[in-house]
């Protein structure tokens, strides 16, 4: 096939996602149920997934608003489990509003939220009837991946050492399989051939792992007038990131007693114990340590993007551009 004459552009992909979701009918009656839907559809975001979905197909398709409909379809997915994971995490915020917990209460956050699945089943049934049966399986795969992962993630609260293959584990379901899925849908839906396809999930799956090993470290290494939150937030709830994992593996002696006493405070400082196990991280050298796996799992990704076989060169450009910029974003 040729070169498009075409080339995609990501903003134009953007403005019709995010017309497309916004006129989506989700119901009306009783109001109580469906408002808390719209109000969180409509606090914004990034819409990476569906964005990516878009992208995937426009690899080898030009009609990319034939799928707008299924697209959003891992939106509204994603903000389900928002909604859901909000709940979990007692979380006053999100997007800086009002988490719907917060705004009306847990049982309508809890009922709207198991709604919002039902309403990305009723949106997948888009897809032609030749490829659903797929696209079900994947996308059934992939939201059973996402509940395991957040559960490992409550799991590691509760245990005093995880190891770093069950951490890397635990964020390739809770973060990363949704965006290998969202490649690899929009390349089933645009006809490419299977191994593209998969070739596509497995880059999601490695970048995804990635950007979560890079959040892990802007938590403690941003610029806070760059990040958006507070820096060093991790540290102070003790949640286990990879940084975490690996100090409590390699510190040794004065370290190692100094890190397990900041571990077992309940009452301090906030910015005194940021600083302290900052300076810990240091002396072990985890940024190092962090730097090198997240750019192991960006370069494996990369590497199988690269091997693609795709016939819209520039939509190959964009979406590589488009990644590339998430990957070296500071916040």
């Amino acid at each position: 096939m040729n070169q498009t004459t075409t080339p995609v552009s990501v903003s134009k992909l953007l403005q019709d996602l995010e017309n497309h979701i916004q006129g989506f009918q989700y119901g009306n009656f009783p109001i109580e149920l469906y408002e808390p839907i719209s109000y969180i559809m409509s606090l914004g975001g990034k819409r990476i997934r569906p964005l990516l979905t878009l992208m995937a197909y426009s690899l080898y398709k030009e009609d990319y608003s034939s799928i707008l409909t299924p697209a959003s379809a891992v939106e509204v997915f994603h903000n389900f489990t928002l909604m859901h994971d909000d709940i979990m995490d007692d979380a006053p915020l999100r997007r800086g509003k009002a988490t719907v917990h917060e705004k009306w209460n847990a049982n309508t956050a809890i009922l709207s939220g198991d709604v919002m699945l039902v309403k990305a089943y009723e949106m997948l049934v888009n897809v032609s009837p030749e490829k659903l049966p797929e696209a079900l399986r994947l996308f059934n795969q992939t939201a059973a991946e996402v509940c395991e992962g957040q559960q490992h993630d409550m799991n590691f609260e509760k245990i005093e050492t995880v190891l770093e293959e069950d951490y890397i584990d635990m964020i390739r379901q809770k973060t990363a399989v949704l965006l290998g899925f969202a490649l690899q849908f929009g390349a089933i839906l645009a006809d490419a051939p299977r191994e593209e396809a998969q070739k596509l999930y497995d880059f999601g799956v490695n970048i995804g792992i990635g950007f979560q090993l890079k959040d892990d470290l802007l938590d403690v290494y941003a610029d806070q007038a760059k990040f958006g939150k507070q820096v060093g937030g991790d540290i102070i709830a003790n949640k286990k990131t990879f940084l975490l994992i690996k100090a409590k593996e390699l510190a040794q002696g004065e370290l190692k007693n100094q890190l397990e006493d900041w571990l077992a405070k309940v009452d301090f400082d906030k910015q005194e114990k940021v600083k302290a196990v900052t300076s810990i991280y240091n002396q072990i050298g985890i940024k190092a340590l962090t730097e090198a796996k997240m750019h192991d799992y960006f370069k494996k990704g990369f590497d199988q993007f690269n091997s693609l076989d795709v016939p819209i060169k520039s939509s190959f450009s964009a979406l590589l551009e488009l990644t590339e910029d998430l990957v070296h974003r500071e916040k």
